[in-house]
């Protein structure tokens, strides 16, 4: 991550909790938040307030007019496509949350956008930013696991699972066609391809709604799903992912199985790495004396005071700031062809479980990322 002299300018479309996250995110990096906007002109205070923004603005077309270098945008997922066109043809560099879009076709489009307009523009898969799961790539780029035999794990939550819980993301004119997997099965997929290298290939799904009304309003969007898949390289793999697993707050687990070494990877314990061989494991603490450069870049804190998700959302927002800035692009930094990538995986999930789990093949399967590195080293 580096340092620039000239303090980024930015502004944040978003007031809820993610624009207060981004908002946090930006001050630690040392950017000037110039404004925010809200989901009205009534709400633009209240958006600044919880960004920790100068002030607010009524409109979008007002940000963008502003002396400003790059937009957050923090919004529900059916206004990302709008929003972040009009930011990259003000010529804005752009942080976009995910998905990225509500379908593949418009998640290609802000790709082909980003590209046409030459800005940065970069997608919150924040979880590549704990310090573990770089270590764990590194590993794995150095073949520690031997041959990759299988993937498997899941993305659990139960902030859906009452009868009457409700959200904007339930309703799929504002989330989209997907919920669960597009919103957290997501992050899996981009964690698994991330750490391994290795892309999905066909996967084979089904989905699941289990509160099929909720506050006296049709729900059409899963509240879980699974699916099997296969790699480019062959390796076959499971995952599971629910919002509505009573007791599980946020536990995205992923485990590589190889043939020396498989490794297991715990968002809800971010400090620590499973390592497991056939003679004995062993349990890896954080401590950036003794992990390899890649981790050790991204580990804010010395050994044993733990980091957790603000800390991985505080280094891709610097990261993302620095190409801004420098013209620089650190290793692993998510771009928009992570999520087009993202939105294609999930088309591919529902286009299966809608044929009652054929296998179904993933377009783009090999597509890269917008600023690929040549070593899997910073």
């Amino acid at each position: 991550m580096s340092t620039t002299a000239r303090k980024l300018r930015v502004g944040i479309v978003g007031g809820g909790f993610m624009g207060r996250v981004h908002g946090r995110s930006a001050l630690v990096a040392g950017a000037q938040i110039v404004g925010a906007v809200g989901s009205s002109p009534e709400r633009a205070g209240a958006a600044a307030e919880a960004s920790g923004a100068e002030r607010g603005f009524a409109t979008l077309g007002e940000l963008l007019a502003a002396d400003i270098d790059l937009v957050h945008v923090c919004t529900p997922n059916n206004t990302h496509l709008p929003v972040t066109l009009q930011a990259l043809e003000a010529g804005k560099h752009v942080i976009c949350e995910k998905p990225l879009a509500t379908s593949a076709k418009d998640a290609t489009g802000l790709l082909a956008a980003a590209l046409e307009a030459g800005r940065v523009a970069t997608v919150p898969f924040v979880y590549r930013y704990h310090p573990m799961v770089r270590e764990l790539r590194t590993r794995i780029a150095e073949g520690e696991a031997g041959q990759i035999t299988s993937l498997h794990g899941s993305y659990l939550q139960d902030w859906l699972a009452g009868a009457n819980d409700q959200n904007w993301r339930v309703d799929d004119t504002a989330g989209g066609p997907s919920r669960a997997f597009a919103d957290i099965g997501s992050h899996w997929c981009d964690l698994t391809e991330f750490v391994t290298g290795d892309r999905i290939a066909d996967v084979s799904a089904q989905t699941r709604t289990i509160r099929a009304n909720r506050g006296g309003a049709e729900v059409r969007t899963e509240d879980l799903a699974t699916a099997q898949f296969r790699t480019v390289a062959g390796v076959v793999g499971t995952v599971v992912v629910s919002q509505v697993a009573a007791g599980r707050k946020n536990r995205l687990y992923l485990e590589v199985s190889g043939t020396e070494s498989s490794f297991g990877f715990d968002q809800e314990d971010p400090d620590r790495l499973w390592v497991g061989r056939r003679a004995a494991s062993q349990l890896l603490t954080r401590d950036p004396d003794t992990l390899s450069p890649p981790a050790a870049r991204i580990s804010r804190l010395p050994a044993g005071h733990a980091q957790g998700y603000q800390d991985a959302f505080d280094s891709f927002v610097a990261d993302s700031y620095a190409a801004a800035l420098d013209g620089d692009h650190p290793d692993g930094l998510p771009d928009f062809a992570a999520g087009a990538r993202s939105a294609h995986l999930v088309d591919a999930v529902l286009r299966s479980a809608a044929a009652d789990g054929v296998w179904t093949p993933v377009e783009n399967s090999t597509i890269g990322e917008l600023n690929p590195t040549t070593s899997s080293h910073d």
